[in-house]
């Protein structure tokens, strides 16, 4: 069963996300939160897989939660989606560089809502090659030469091959449709740059791709 939580100052969208998640047999919410410290106060309560988290609430907002998220050794397993709109694309750097696992559009059609569950708690970046290009290359200007660049030198041309195919976007299936490899070897080399590049998520490999230069802004 996958738990979640879900954190929004509306109650309407609380209340639509639950009904949507709460129908499938294998998700299940657990926490509902106004703010983004009561949801903290909640997850040390209640054990979450995934974390729905708006950006703009009251008493901490999501950028802040997914911060002391990702920084809290006991919530390690917490995987954070950021709910945003287009207007918002200068907080997405920061969200994944805080711990964000993917995004979502608060109008996403409901069976791309129930995917995005799924594809987070799994270990998969809710990253879409769409998304990947539109976000992260109009945030592009708020990247920086990042201290995982000299670490890249630790990594195999094919694990460099990959990086940048995550960092497009892809899957663990179409990264191994585009080498002709196997998803099983696909998520091993993925498996192995999370751990060279000490990365949390990989989420965090799409920022880490962008900043080294491996994918640049206008890709595709």
């Amino acid at each position: 069963m996958i738990r979640v939580a879900i954190a929004d100052d509306h109650q309407l969208v609380r209340a639509g996300f639950r009904a949507l998640l709460d129908a499938e047999d294998d998700i299940e919410v657990v926490v509902e939160a106004s703010g983004g410290r009561q949801l903290l106060h909640a997850l040390g309560d209640e054990h979450v897989d995934v974390a729905l988290v708006d950006i703009r609430m009251p008493d901490g907002d999501g950028l802040w939660a997914t911060e002391q998220i990702a920084a809290d050794p006991a919530l390690a397993g917490v995987r954070v989606v950021i709910v945003t709109t287009f207007e918002l694309d200068e907080y997405v750097v920061r969200a994944i560089r805080a711990g964000a696992a993917g995004f979502l559009v608060k109008d996403t059609e409901p069976t791309d809502l129930i995917r995005a569950v799924r594809a987070v708690h799994a270990g998969d970046a809710l990253l879409s090659p769409r998304i990947a290009r539109v976000l992260l290359d109009r945030a592009a200007g708020g990247l920086r030469e990042a201290p995982e660049g000299a670490r890249l030198g630790e990594l195999t041309d094919r694990e460099r091959e990959v990086l940048r195919l995550v960092g497009q976007g892809l899957s663990n299936e179409e990264i191994a449709g585009t080498l002709v490899l196997s998803p099983l070897t696909a998520k091993t080399h993925v498996s192995r740059i999370m751990q060279k590049l000490q990365a949390r998520d990989r989420a965090r490999l799409v920022v880490i791709a962008y900043e080294t230069g491996l994918v640049t802004p206008g890709w595709g």
